[in-house]
């Protein structure tokens, strides 16, 4: 059969895609122990509040309407009333209702929101995103329709105590000029926990005003819910910055709803992809959500519940690993925020990729670090080859495993086996 170049384009296997079928075979493999995927924990004060809400939402009739009805392409009504009346109450942000669009998904909102603003444009020029600091979220680096819409950069790495360091972003090296659309990263960042100081946030957003450009800011992890964010930082929007939510990492994967808060411009231009490609935005996640505002619920759980119980989780993990490796050229990025650790080998023998085969061949899954770096100019990078992504978030007993195995195959690696 011939695709046409839309069909060429995403009938390619990509990283993301690795990801997601590693996490359905996982799941179907007994013994397996997924430290790779992103699917959040269970975690069982979430689960028993999930149920309480169905069964409330049930009798009330509100989640039998929103199997049974569409809403509107721009998402439910109700919902993005209250969560406008949220964040203007709370932060003193100047937003309404109009100011939000939902998804089906934050992924399906930033392969609207890049295919917008990037790519071939109509005067005959190609655009890009410009990502400030690599490496960053895997399920970016496919969405483009046309190849090569974006430009990333190294980012300046600090060596922390206790074996840990961080990325900051290396402003000297950001070139703007008319080929950038728009500025993105992730914040707290997949796959590595960084969270951009304020500071950071701020010279990003000078930076895209003073060019005319939006700042997206990948949110699903951040402030002010899911909360899974362990630094001392506030909730960031203006109205030249895109913000991107989701219910997932709340403990609502499911339901495949994202969130974006923007321009009207913006939004009514979501609206529109949304009302093409999907009639509408799905309803049982915004009902739930609508149900957790109306009660007072969502920030209260996401800092009492969501964002403590990963914090535990990272801390222990972390432990682990600095007790099960020794050795001195490993390193773990300071645990931020997100659900995931990121681990660098430096001077590995191998790269992360074949880490990653020695690896899934004992049980254990998690994602290598190559895929993170795409956009960069400089394909050399040792640095690109000696990091993994693992998360944090499955049962103690697993957790231990899935480390020992991974200090016995690094340990191998080094000894050159």
């Amino acid at each position: 059969m011939q695709f046409s170049s839309f069909g060429d384009k995403f009938n390619r296997y990509s990283g993301i895609t690795q990801l997601m079928d590693d996490l359905n075979d996982g799941l179907r493999t007994p013994g397996a122990i997924m430290l790779g995927g992103g699917n959040p924990a269970a975690i069982p004060e979430m689960l028993q509040y999930f149920e309480r809400a169905s069964q409330e939402l049930l009798t009330s009739g509100e989640l039998v309407a929103a199997i049974a009805n569409y809403d509107g392409p721009q998402g439910k009504d109700a919902f993005l009333r209250a969560l406008a009346t949220l964040f203007r109450e709370t932060y003193g942000w100047n937003i309404t209702e109009k100011n939000i669009s939902l998804t089906n998904g934050s992924q399906s909102g930033f392969f609207y929101l890049f295919n917008l603003l990037a790519g071939k444009q109509a005067d005959g020029t190609h655009k890009k995103i410009l990502l400030p600091l690599a490496p960053e979220y895997i399920g970016y680096a496919d969405s483009g329709i046309n190849d090569d819409i974006f430009v990333s950069f190294k980012p300046e790495i600090e060596l922390l105590d206790n074996r840990q360091f961080k990325y900051h972003v290396d402003f000297s090296q950001l070139k703007i000029d008319e080929s950038i659309a728009a500025i993105c990263a992730s914040r707290p960042t997949n796959p590595t926990g960084n969270v951009l100081t304020s500071e950071e946030i701020r010279h990003l957003d000078q930076i895209a005003r003073e060019n005319q450009i939006p700042l997206i800011i990948d949110n699903a992890y951040g402030l002010p819910f899911p909360n899974i964010i362990f630094s001392d930082e506030k909730p960031f929007w203006n109205e030249n910055t895109i913000l991107c939510m989701s219910l997932s990492k709340i403990g609502l994967p499911g339901v495949r709803c994202g969130i974006v808060i923007a321009s009207e411009e913006v939004t009514t231009a979501l609206s529109n992809l949304n009302g093409i490609i999907s009639l509408a935005p799905g309803s049982i996640g915004p009902a739930y959500a609508n149900y957790m505002i109306k009660s007072g619920d969502l920030l209260k759980l996401s800092e009492e519940v969501v964002k403590p119980f990963y914090y535990r989780k990272a801390k222990q993990a972390v432990a682990w690993l600095q007790e099960a490796i020794p050795d001195t050229r490993f390193r773990i990025h300071k645990p931020e925020g997100a659900i995931f650790l990121w681990l660098w080998f430096n001077e590995l023998p191998i790269t992360s990729q074949e880490l990653y085969q020695r690896l899934k061949l004992r049980g254990v899954l998690v994602i290598p670090g190559e895929y993170f770096f795409f956009g960069q100019k400089d394909q050399n990078w040792a640095h690109t080859r000696q990091c993994i992504r693992m998360n944090y978030v499955q049962d103690d007993e697993s957790m231990k495993k899935g480390i020992a195995i991974i200090a016995e195959e690094v340990a191998r690696a080094y000894a050159g086996l």
